[in-house]
């Protein structure tokens, strides 16, 4: 049994919409956690949609240029969050 294409941009809709929308959920936090963040999203359309840039994609997906939704929303890591993020990387590692 497959997600319908109808079915999968639903809900890849209406997970940028989240994530727009929870501006409070910082990029680290959420690559530490889940393996993954905005801008891999932004990644992961760019390589399905090659005509756009990267700065295109992430601009879909933030819901404003990146330099922006940064500047607003993003504060500096913390040595504890990198920690985190690296762990979470090595399993995507070994995923992929």
């Amino acid at each position: 049994m497959q997600i319908s294409d109808q079915a999968a941009a639903a809900a890849f809709r209406r997970l940028v919409a989240h994530l727009q929308h929870r501006n409070d959920a910082e990029n680290i936090e959420l690559m530490g956690l889940a393996g993954f963040c905005r801008n891999c999203l932004a990644d992961w359309v760019m390589e399905a949609q090659p005509e756009l840039s990267k700065e295109e994609a992430r601009t879909l997906i933030h819901g404003m240029p990146p330099a922006e939704w940064k500047a607003k929303y993003q504060s500096e890591a913390t040595p504890e969050q990198l920690q985190r993020m690296e762990k979470s990387l090595a399993k995507n590692a070994a995923h992929n």
